[in-house]
């Protein structure tokens, strides 16, 4: 089957924030150099939800209130598949499992294998939905992105560990929060840096989750409030 490159896909992100209280640091990649999208960019791990995404189990699921948001403004309900993508990217990129001790219920898929051999299930709810972003149009890639922050207490293991890491990000690191937006950054990356320093002293997830709304018609920045997903 031929993947239409222009189609918006759905994307996971992960802002993982490390010593929040003293000194706060992010982890953050670089991407290759020919990459088709955002080459050689610092980013935040993160990708597409894949098909497979629906069918994995979390141990423990995200709250009502990151549930409610995530479904505002949203064709189909993507509450479960986009935290399942998000902690299977971060493994898959840093090797920074987002677990907790548990066996699987029958063989688990095969991009799950090795997170499941380290005795962990998947577990969402420390993950707080934080920001979402649409590609504006003309890109190569174009993905529409939900942005969750989650406190690096919560990653099981060692947490400067990188071993277990794929190619896909070079240059993995806990970027002092203050600093990163010195490095070599999409646009869309420095706008949910700045509401990150603007809140980070708060742990309650946001009020509201801004949204910047990039479609073919028009551009606007939104804020989702977690309205009820009509039945």
């Amino acid at each position: 089957m031929t993947v239409d490159k222009t189609a918006i896909r759905d994307a996971a992100t992960v802002i993982v924030l490390r010593d929040r209280a003293t000194h706060p640091r992010v982890l953050m990649g670089q991407r290759g150099a020919k990459a088709a999208f955002m080459p050689s960019k610092f980013v935040f791990p993160g990708g597409a939800v894949d098909p497979g995404d629906t069918e994995v189990a979390l141990h423990a699921t995200l709250t009502d209130l990151c549930i409610s948001r995530l479904r505002e403004d949203s064709q189909s309900d993507l509450s479960h598949a986009l935290p399942v993508a998000a902690i299977r990217e971060l493994w898959e990129e840093t090797g920074l499992a987002l677990g907790r001790s548990g066996a699987w219920t029958g063989r688990p898929p095969s991009d799950w294998a090795t997170f499941a051999d380290l005795g962990l299930l998947p577990v969402a709810d420390q993950m707080q939905f934080v920001f979402r972003a649409i590609t504006p149009p003309g890109r190569p890639r174009r993905f529409d992105a939900r942005f969750f922050l989650v406190d690096a207490a919560h990653i099981a293991g060692d947490l400067d560990d990188f071993s277990a890491a794929s190619e896909e990000l070079s240059h993995l690191q806990w970027v002092p929060l203050q600093e990163a937006r010195a490095l070599d950054l999409p646009f869309i990356t420095e706008v949910v840096l700045a509401e990150l320093e603007a809140r980070v002293a708060d742990p309650a997830p946001p009020a509201s989750v801004p949204f910047f709304k990039n479609n073919d018609e028009e551009s606007l920045f939104l804020r989702m409030y977690g309205h009820a997903h009509p039945d």
